[in-house]
């Protein structure tokens, strides 16, 4: 299979939908474009939290029952430094904290977050290209009835929580796209953007400048998988960012977001009854079962998005 494909991506929703797209596409003709929004320091570190999950993921060293971390990784250092009364809410595991500690220090070296990231993808025995969004300063803040916080702070600290009344992508003014990004975009055969988060994730990802717009103008079609079923996320607070947001939190709202680019959004048969509303946006909505419980459910579910690409 000769075409390129381009999926957009936060991180547990869209790597399992990966993992069953490159059972599909051939590895060297994806390109995934990552988001950044969710990277924080800690410990000093630079943590890439979304790039690092696709990452494990795809390699398959994953621990599949957090969606996260290497698989039977050990937590001495971080037991010790909580011992030296360090916070320790964002949980690092010892292989985990490999990763980082190489990331930060290239990354003081001078060279860009995505030459990092690809140099981590050959590592682990994989032939995607993996881009992220940015190389710049982009992070996620969520403002809540508790004050102003990072998303991951959010999100793992505060277990989602506090009450969310906005949502910012602070540098996104001033950050560009990685090398890579937009060619990636316009030469795509098609595009799909993952069951992420479409605030959080995806969101990040499109206030990035130019991203938008080079969806809206590519030639591919570009196909959506909704991670909203039946009112709620899978996983995720998306339900919530977007409610606090003024948007519906639905695959019509999913729909509605995406419109200005979208040609089709994959939803799952709970929410067969908004396919009226969701084809009144301008978006062609197929229904299936959009849930990923075993590999061949990916596999299938990846299936039905390369074929409504039609390339």
């Amino acid at each position: 299979m000769s075409t390129t494909i381009v999926a957009l991506a936060g991180g547990i929703g869209a790597s399992r939908f990966l993992e069953g797209l490159v059972h599909v596409v051939p590895q060297s003709k994806i390109t995934i474009i990552g988001n950044v929004g969710d990277d924080i320091e800690i410990h000093g570190l630079h943590i890439s939290p979304d790039l690092d999950i696709v990452l494990y993921t795809l390699a398959g060293v994953v621990d599949k029952s957090k969606g996260w971390g290497f698989r039977g990784d050990t937590f001495a250092c971080q037991d010790l430094l909580r011992h030296y009364g360090r916070e320790t809410w964002f949980n690092l595991g010892d292989k985990d904290l490999a990763i980082h500690i190489y990331r930060t220090e290239q990354l003081r070296n001078g060279r860009p977050l995505s030459e990092i990231t690809q140099d981590l993808v050959r590592r682990f025995g994989l032939r995607i290209r993996l881009l992220p969004a940015t190389d710049k300063t982009l992070q996620t803040f969520v403002t809540t009835n508790i004050g102003r916080m990072h998303f991951e702070e959010y999100m793992v600290k505060r277990r989602t929580a506090p009450k969310v009344r906005g949502v910012t992508f602070e540098g996104a003014l001033s950050a560009k796209p990685a090398s890579g990004v937009l060619e990636s975009i316009r030469e795509a055969d098609g595009v799909i953007i993952s069951p992420s988060n479409p605030i959080a994730s995806i969101g990040a990802i499109l206030g990035v400048s130019g991203i938008r717009s080079a969806l809206r103008r590519t030639k591919a079609r570009v196909v959506g998988i909704s991670p909203i079923v039946n009112g709620k996320t899978v996983k995720g607070p998306a339900d919530k960012l977007m409610r606090a947001l003024g948007l519906k939190s639905t695959a019509l709202g999913v729909a509605e977001y995406y419109r200005d680019f979208l040609d089709t959004l994959i939803i799952d048969r709970a929410d067969s009854k908004l396919t009226k509303q969701i084809k009144q946006v301008g978006v062609d909505p197929v229904v299936t079962n959009t849930l990923m419980r075993k590999k061949r459910d990916k596999i299938r579910l990846a299936r039905i998005a390369v074929s409504e690409l039609n390339c």
